[in-house]
């Protein structure tokens, strides 16, 4: 409870007319003796009144607030909160409401003040935007609440826990790349086709046609059919398609709003969208991070659902990456040859250990590297030199880049396809490379 901006006045009204009373006195000036009972009688007063108005706010009831939150918000989008309050109020009261974000969430238009009207219940909003992506729980909700005198105001902390999830906003990001991909694989025909053949995923029963395989029969079902029933099977040239994404502290450059981490996903999703509906299978492995995760591959729409729950409270860690464990990590969970998206940033430091594992990973397995670079490095490459500390940061850039690049075409002589690209262009680049796998016939 805290003093109102209405008493603090009269305080310093009263005082104020104490003072000058006093300096008055002290002058020698005649003062009538009445001004002077009547300036204590009114702090009296104010007093006692302010006393029991601090007695009648103690006893007032209060508010009921419900919160509206969605279940999940996108990363990076502003959404609309809503708080319904309820009261027992016989009297029109004006409040104020503070609902405690969470760290990592920003918003706008709080605190709110609110006309509680009697009998009816108030809905109110405010706007609240992820800064990151994860699982949130809010618990307070903040009320300041009038007194009847208007001499105070009391703080009244609800217990109101809601939780919600903030995932990527993948979607958000490559809108118009997404649009722009529909349309062209529409037009360029490469959906994927099953086709009638003798691989080892089963699609379907149906009637023995001339030209199948006696081993194709279902001699169970022909012979409750009475008529030769012969199994179908998915061509097994459908892709798979795992994403190895790198959590270590190479993805925690930022540019802009995002992460390099945070662009890496947001790609490695565009990719899956677009593979999902071409009937491939998608999973993905992470490694260098906390926990380290694997979602198998499989296809159909639901997948991706699967894919945001699996890594939207996924972040970047301070590990380096180590890419040998992860290789053999995943050699051990995938068997059947996929097409396997390495997402890291490499960088001269690499050693031996990330030739040799992608070596071995190349040899079962069909391989994509990406690799993300600085959005730094291209304004260092065109900036003018004017002093020798430009020309020293200028040498260094260079010098970096030629490091990498020496790296990415060690990588290309095993055969092993390198994506050297921006954080902003790497779901147009994945996006181009896999079409292009399509046209070609190898995905």
């Amino acid at each position: 409870m805290k003093p109102s901006r209405l008493l603090l006045i009269w305080l310093a009204i009263l005082l104020a007319i104490g003072i000058v009373l006093g300096a008055l006195q002290a002058l020698d000036v005649e003062v009538p003796s009445s001004l002077l009972s009547i300036n204590w009688g009114l702090l009296l007063a104010l007093f006692v009144l302010s006393l029991l108005d601090a007695l009648r706010l103690k006893r007032l009831p209060s508010p009921r607030v419900h919160r509206q939150l969605p279940g999940s918000l996108a990363l990076g989008r502003w959404s609309e909160i809503r708080l319904e309050v309820e009261h027992d109020f016989d009297q029109p009261q004006v409040i104020q409401i503070f609902d405690h974000v969470p760290d990592g969430l920003s918003f706008e238009n709080l605190p709110l003040d609110t006309e509680l009207q009697p009998g009816q219940r108030s809905l109110i909003g405010y706007r609240l935007r992820p800064l990151k992506r994860g699982h949130f729980t809010f618990e307070t909700c903040e009320l300041n609440l009038p007194s009847p005198f208007g001499l105070w105001s009391g703080k009244r902390l609800l217990n109101l826990t809601d939780q919600t999830r903030v995932y990527p906003d993948f979607a958000r990001v490559y809108d118009g790349q997404l649009r722009a991909v529909d349309n062209w694989l529409s037009q360029l025909g490469v959906r994927q086709r099953q086709r009638r053949g003798q691989g080892m995923e089963f699609h379907q029963l149906r009637e023995f046609r001339e030209g199948d395989s006696l081993r194709q029969i279902d001699w169970k079902a022909t012979a409750r059919h009475r008529t030769p029933i012969a199994r179908e099977y998915e061509d097994e040239r459908d892709q798979q398609i795992i994403f190895m994404l790198d959590c270590g502290r190479q993805m925690r450059s930022q540019d802009g709003e995002l992460s390099h981490f945070d662009h890496a996903l947001n790609a490695c999703l565009l990719l899956s969208h677009v593979a999902l509906r071409q009937g491939d299978a998608v999973g993905l492995s992470t490694f260098a991070g906390d926990q380290p995760r694997y979602v198998a591959p499989v296809k159909g729409a639901g997948q991706l659902n699967v894919l945001l729950n699996g890594v939207y409270d996924l972040d970047s860690t301070q590990r380096p990456a180590d890419y040998p464990a992860a290789v053999n990590q995943l050699l051990a969970r995938q068997k059947r040859r996929a097409l396997v998206v390495l997402v890291t940033n490499i960088r001269d430091e690499d050693d031996e250990g990330l030739f040799s594992s992608i070596k071995r990973l190349s040899q079962q397995h069909q391989v994509l590297v990406a690799s993300l670079r600085e959005e730094l490095f291209a304004t260092l490459q065109h900036m003018s030199t004017q002093s020798l500390s430009e020309a020293l940061t200028y040498c260094t850039s260079v010098d970096y880049l030629n490091a990498r690049e020496q790296i990415h075409e060690r990588l290309r002589t095993y055969g092993v396809p390198v994506l050297d690209t921006r954080p902003s262009e790497l779901g147009g680049e994945l996006v181009s490379h896999y079409i292009s796998l399509k046209k070609a016939g190898i995905a």
